[in-house]
């Protein structure tokens, strides 16, 4: 089984449960309707990677990064950094067909994480902040969301039981891209104005 750090210790999550359309700007972006209710999509363990691929199988991959809660007790614990890799031109043909986006969203190696710091003032305040190559690319947080980890939580517990370890992805803000090998990725979550979980990764 994959794992993730947790205050320095390995951590195994079960499974990746992942909101989709959380951000009005990034909805408008991909010219997709806002959803009239929460769109919630998995991934298995298998999916948590350590290396970014600009490609797979000859298709390139598009990074949304994240804000990733750790749950304990089915409640967040610990927050990290995400990023969520997707098939792009996969998922628009399989959305096309209403057909489950999996294939283009649950695939070996397709969530990345930094280490997961403790919370200790709850998620109201939390921010994330991208940088490709140095450049912003992704900026948005709790307050941006139509729908804050409080009502995530909410939502999940009507037909799921989150284990501890498991990892909610709380959806993506505008500027997602495609990926390019050589580009470096510095994802940053803060809690108001302090730094609270990091990582870097170069692209492959």
């Amino acid at each position: 089984m994959k794992t993730v750090l947790l205050d320095g210790a390995p951590c195994v999550p079960s499974k990746i449960l992942c909101i989709g359309r959380n951000y009005v700007a990034h909805i408008e972006e991909l010219g997709n309707e806002i959803p009239r209710e929460m769109v919630v999509f998995g991934k298995p363990n298998s999916a948590i990677g350590d290396t970014l691929q600009a490609q797979l199988g000859g298709e390139p991959l598009h990074y949304e990064g994240e804000i990733a809660l750790l749950i304990e007790q089915g409640r967040p614990a610990a927050v990290g950094f995400g990023l969520d890799l997707t098939k792009r031109a996969l998922q628009s043909t399989l959305k096309a067909s209403g057909l489950p986006w999996e294939r283009a969203k649950a695939f070996d190696g397709a969530a990345l994480f930094s280490p997961f710091s403790r919370l200790k003032n709850g998620c109201a305040d939390l921010s994330l902040l991208l940088e490709v190559n140095g450049e912003i690319r992704q900026q948005g947080g709790v307050s941006m969301m139509m729908y804050p980890p409080e009502l995530i939580l909410q939502e999940l517990a009507t037909f799921t039981t989150l284990a501890d370890g498991d990892i909610v992805m709380t959806g993506t803000p505008a500027g997602v891209g495609a990926v390019h090998a050589g580009d470096r990725f510095d994802g940053k979550i803060f809690c108001a104005d302090e730094l609270v979980a990091e990582a870097s990764w170069i692209a492959r």
